[in-house]
């Protein structure tokens, strides 16, 4: 009997043992020892310091990355949140229930192809001489090609293209567990279409939004790839200079200490969406 009881107590811990072994390993452990490097000064070996991070607060160009970080980052968001709730819909309200699988697997179509195939393809889509600015000049709106590679509204391009996607799909899903009585209730009480999508239907989507709109945020605003390639070095955001400090300078410190910066940028996003989901919920 002691012997089962025994077995009966470890045997949760046997379940989430797995998982507690890898988070520990691959997560808990690396930011630790990243957190102890970022207190570390290069070259000098002293430890204990946070001369990093006061390089941060006073180096101009550093804050300037993190804000051009959070500027691309909320664009996109806003953006990719216009373009995908439009499509939701249409998805869940419109197009008939037998072709909405149809419509779901060509939305995740970009989702199917590399990152960097992705980014590549819209470098050469946008280039002086690529597929946009051909097709201006050859039908006469442009005298000369205008310069959209390598600019913000490239990075923005890139990130929207990927991001409206993974939006669709939150949205959706919270669209189609929408009860129809709801509909009917506030059109029996006498709202219109326009008062029941901003009274009932955009209320009770807002966990989808938000949602998308968190993943959106922590994957744009730690992505390197797509600025790099799109965006050129005329723009220079958090990761690009977190790459710079290992890459030109070998200063894993500094870069350390950025990383956990932009860390607690991404913590402190998840507490307010957090906070706000709840009192939607509420």
């Amino acid at each position: 009997m002691t012997s089962r009881r025994t077995i009966e107590r470890w045997r949760p811990w046997a379940y989430v043992g797995p998982a507690l072994v890898w988070t520990v390993a691959f997560f808990i452990l690396p930011f630790l020892v990243m957190a102890w490097v970022s207190l570390t000064v290069h070259g000098t070996g002293e430890t204990l310091s946070a001369a990093n991070y006061a390089q941060f607060v006073h180096n101009e160009s550093y804050w300037r990355a993190l804000v051009n970080s959070l500027e691309v980052t909320a664009i996109v968001t806003v953006v990719s949140i216009l373009l995908a709730y439009p499509f939701a819909w249409f998805l869940a309200e419109i197009v008939p229930e037998r072709w909405q699988r149809l419509g779901l697997m060509l939305a995740v179509l970009p989702f199917w192809t590399s990152y960097v195939v992705r980014s590549y393809s819209w470098l050469l889509v946008l280039a002086e001489n690529g597929v946009v600015n051909n097709a201006l000049t050859g039908i006469g709106l442009l005298s000369d090609p205008v310069q959209m590679a390598n600019t913000r509204f490239a990075t923005v391009t890139g990130f929207v293209h990927f991001f409206v996607m993974l939006l669709t799909l939150t949205i959706f899903a919270n669209l189609k567990q929408l009860s129809p009585s709801y509909r009917k209730a506030a059109a029996d009480l006498g709202a219109n279409g326009v008062q029941i999508f901003r009274h009932v239907i955009l209320p009770l989507t807002l966990p989808g939004i938000m949602v998308g709109a968190f993943l959106t945020f922590v994957l744009a605003i730690g992505d390197y790839i797509t600025p790099q390639i799109l965006g050129g070095n005329n723009e220079l955001l958090m990761p690009q200079l977190i790459m710079m400090q290992i890459g030109r300078r070998g200063d894993f410190p500094l870069a350390s200490a950025l990383a956990l910066i932009l860390m607690a940028v991404v913590t402190l996003a998840y507490f307010a969406c957090a906070r706000w989901l709840r009192i939607e919920r509420a």
